[in-house]
């Protein structure tokens, strides 16, 4: 990792820039698990990649409350059978189904454009116990992962990715993950190439530089959950006609938006319990 000086956030940030390609399978459980971020490097081929730009290119945008210049777009799945069908691309489900253990669940789906003049995204994150007026009761699922598929390439001046790692782990009240920042002293700076993706636990804090380039940059988002996880209260159910609209391919990710698989009345000493688990094996990360 290499530390740079970074005017436009008028710091000195370290910049995650290394050859993702390396990872193992273990690498990658344990970067997303203890870091809370992962970058699949030419996730998306080249082909499948101008067909999405195509595709996000007729969206309709609007302007962040903050700023005309960060622009997007909600259900982008219901907007385009191109994007809809992202929601079941096999190399995304396949690691998803591989780390979570559960059958995943389609949470939300979305676009954004940073054009040139944003100042940028606030450090945030998108994992909120009790709901928020942003992220409605979504955001109270205890576990989501978010995953963005770069359309452009992220470089130092055109809105890079940047996060504090770890931060989903402290249980310090700085952590509090109703609070934003400006920036802080040891967030870390990803720069990614268009086709990668990035797979992102929703608890941990992260932004985006502003774009003080020439061109914007732009990306799609789609969230999973496990089936288990559901949120603390009600959202919105999946109506018939949107079931309808989609491809075959993704109704298997189409489950219950607020199904939960918990028994509040679990005993100390239930029966047939198992004697292993070895999806939190610690060697998992090995």
């Amino acid at each position: 990792m290499n530390v740079s000086d970074n005017s436009s956030d008028k710091q000195r940030s370290a910049i995650d820039d290394r050859d993702w390609s390396l990872l193992t399978q273990g690498d990658r459980i344990r970067q997303i698990e203890e870091e809370g971020y992962l970058i699949m490097p030419a996730h998306i081929t080249t082909g499948h990649l101008e067909e999405l730009k195509s595709e996000c290119g007729k969206l309709e945008t609007v302007g962040r409350d903050y700023s005309e210049r960060q622009r997007g777009s909600k259900a982008v799945h219901l907007k385009s059978r191109i994007l809809a069908e992202l929601i079941a691309y096999n190399p995304t489900t396949d690691f998803l189904e591989s780390i979570l253990g559960d059958r995943l669940v389609f949470v939300h789906s979305g676009y954004d454009r940073s054009e040139p003049g944003t100042p940028g995204i606030s450090l945030h994150t998108d994992g909120q116990p009790y709901g928020s007026r942003i992220f409605g009761y979504e955001g109270s699922c205890p576990i989501t992962i978010r995953v963005l598929y770069y359309l452009d390439d992220l470089t130092m001046d055109v809105s890079p990715f940047r996060v504090i790692p770890r931060s989903h782990l402290c249980v310090h009240s700085d952590a509090n993950p109703y609070k934003r920042y400006d920036s802080h002293p040891e967030q870390v700076v990803v720069p990614c190439k268009a086709g990668d993706a990035l797979f992102l636990n929703h608890k941990v804090f992260h932004g985006t530089l502003p774009n003080v380039g020439n061109r914007p940059r732009s990306m799609v988002s789609i969230a999973y959950r496990p089936a288990w996880a559901g949120p603390i209260s009600t959202v919105g159910e999946r109506c018939p006609g949107e079931l309808d609209s989609l491809p075959a391919s993704v109704l298997p990710y189409m489950g219950d938006p607020n199904g939960q698989d918990y028994d509040f009345e679990a005993s100390n000493k239930p029966d047939a319990m198992a004697t292993g688990a070895p999806g939190m094996n610690p060697s998992r990360w090995g």
